[in-house]
């Protein structure tokens, strides 16, 4: 089992409240680093020998753009591949966008993704995104879009008895448990046997916040950075053992509700649905592996 990159939830806090976000990021949001401990989670990385890449995103890390541009420096210092996921919100003319992005470029940043759908920038000609993704372009750096379609309900195919099934973009974690599932498709809970997404057994990636949460899924922890260093925590790591991802390993969210007991519905659009709202209702039993509670809605 060998991490290769670390994302850095830089701050909950954003401008945006999108109805798919999977942290329920907004403005009243709490946590953001500080740069003192974004240094010490570099150290611990450079210690653990394997991490070859660290990104910063959030919420939306712009809004706190000093912080995000000694961040990227401290971690091109450290050798790390650095990148930076945004809504593009400061985007407001290309010739400004280049202001933002220039000292991002110096501090070393290797990667500039931009979120450029109709979540973030609805059905706009010309979105902020593209307008940082021309200014990126000017200074050379390397760029990617991301662009999240919304849900929608496409035939069967080889499904069952020809219902038809959800086809996202977004994945039902977060905010979009409450905003995206009406009217889509749903499918016995006892079908729900596996994690579609994250590797829980081997993860080769994990988000990280400033309470200290090591996410291996959003709102699923492998415990607190801040009581032991992420990579104590990573070599004492045992999937088959952890109160959450054993039983999703041994049968997914099905395997969950049924080994804690929980009350639960008939059916699921899909296995994040069903884990989110299993996860949700055992958080008072396990806050130290669930949690925050804002990614939660609470």
């Amino acid at each position: 089992m060998a991490l290769r990159s670390v994302h850095f939830i830089l701050t909950y806090m954003c401008n945006f409240e999108c109805d798919h976000c999977f942290l329920s990021c907004g403005p009243t949001c709490q946590g953001t680093f500080s740069l003192n401990q974004v240094d010490a989670v570099l150290k611990d990385l450079e210690g653990l020998k394997t991490v070859d890449s660290v990104g910063f995103e959030g919420g939306e890390p712009f809004l706190f753009h000093p912080l995000l541009n000694q961040s990227v420096k401290l971690a091109a210092g450290y050798g790390f591949k650095t990148s930076i996921q945004t809504n593009s919100y400061w985007a407001t003319n290309e010739s400004d966008a280049i202001l933002w992005l220039e000292p991002l470029h110096q501090a070393g940043l290797s990667l500039l993704e931009v979120s450029d759908d109709s979540f973030h920038h609805g059905d706009a000609d010309e979105s902020p995104a593209q307008r940082a993704l021309a200014a990126a372009q000017i200074l050379g750096l390397n760029t990617r879009e991301i662009s999240i379609l919304k849900p929608s309900v496409c035939g069967a195919g080889d499904q069952e008895k020809g219902q038809p099934i959800y086809r996202g973009g977004p994945k039902l974690r977060g905010r979009a448990v409450e905003t995206l599932v009406d009217g889509m498709p749903l499918v016995s809970w006892k079908k729900m046997v596996k994690c579609p997404y994250e590797d829980l057994r081997n993860p080769k990636r994990v988000h990280i916040d400033s309470f200290g949460t090591v996410h291996l899924c959003q709102g699923l922890s492998m415990g607190n950075l801040w009581e032991v260093p992420l990579s104590d925590l990573f070599r004492a790591y045992d999937p088959d053992n952890h109160p959450i991802c054993g039983p999703i390993l041994r049968g997914g969210p099905a395997q969950l509700a049924n080994e804690y007991g929980l009350d639960h519905e008939e059916a699921y659009v899909d296995a994040c649905h069903m884990c989110s709202r299993a996860c949700k209702a055992l958080m008072h039993r396990f806050p130290e592996y669930l949690g925050p509670r804002q990614v939660y809605g609470l």
